[in-house]
């Protein structure tokens, strides 16, 4: 099985009981599960059931939101989440239980600000990426069958954003265009590189990784602002460990963002 995610199963855990508690929304961007390198989503759940069972208790509060993304591309239809995500067997239990009846899986969201008209375009990004997007069957088919296997001798995946340079610069040059003329808020993911702009620059952000060999990353709203933090695993003095949460950029109003014209930059 392909798992990149589970170095970091424990940071993530951690980082949604953090949200739960503190009763936020949890709105997923989109590759949340590997679908390229699994062809069955039943066994990242059994593997990672204590983290679906948290997802799970956002969504019976309704703070909880999924969108697809090129790696999870196959949930833009509409019986995947019937027939995959209603129920998952519980080992504890040795039965099935609930996990999210009738979801609707997303290709994007709009939030709108509550003080003001202004809105929040949320994407997983792939749709800037014409291999990855108009060729996602192929780009699946490589991966599946070729890097995969060569993954393991070290040999890096050049369909991925994450992993060419040259291509996710030029995804996120096409996001940062998108925003320009739009003059549009943008949240997304698929490059793996945190974005967090200035007041005056366009309105791109990117909630970077949570496959890091180090930590993960996420991008807050909260109380009318928006930060971007790092959870990463510290170590005390007496060489214990312990679950970190680092803010890397903001906190910035969103309205100082809403109430400046961006500059126009290449």
């Amino acid at each position: 099985m392909g798992d990149n995610f589970l170095g970091n199963q424990n940071l993530f855990f951690a980082a949604l009981d953090f949200y739960y508690r503190k009763d936020f929304t949890y709105i997923e961007l989109g590759d949340g599960d590997e679908l390229w390198e699994n062809r069955k989503i039943d066994r990242i759940i059994s593997i990672h059931s204590d983290a679906f069972w948290l997802m799970s208790k956002f969504y019976k509060a309704g703070r909880f939101y999924m969108l697809y993304g090129n790696h999870d591309h196959v949930k833009r239809n509409k019986d995947f989440a019937n027939d995959n995500l209603k129920s998952y067997y519980d080992e504890s239990i040795k039965r099935r239980v609930s996990l999210f009846p009738n979801l609707k899986i997303h290709e994007g969201l709009i939030l709108k600000y509550k003080d003001s008209d202004n809105l929040l375009f949320l994407t997983h990004g792939h749709q800037a990426d014409f291999l990855n997007y108009n060729l996602w069957r192929l780009s699946r088919f490589l991966v599946r069958y070729l890097w995969r296997p060569l993954e393991l001798t070290g040999v890096r995946d050049p369909t991925s954003a994450a992993e060419n340079h040259t291509r996710k610069e030029k995804v996120e040059r096409k996001l940062v265009h998108w925003t320009k003329k739009q003059n549009q808020m943008l949240i997304a993911g698929h490059t793996h590189r945190p974005v967090f702009p200035q007041v005056n620059e366009p309105l791109y952000f990117n909630d970077g990784c949570c496959v890091h060999p180090r930590c993960i990353t996420a991008i807050e709203i909260d109380n009318g602002s928006i930060v971007l933090v790092k959870w990463a695993v510290r170590t005390r003095n007496d060489r214990s460990l312990y679950v970190d949460r680092v803010i890397l950029e903001g906190p910035v109003k969103l309205q100082d963002y809403f109430g400046v014209k961006p500059k126009n930059i290449l």
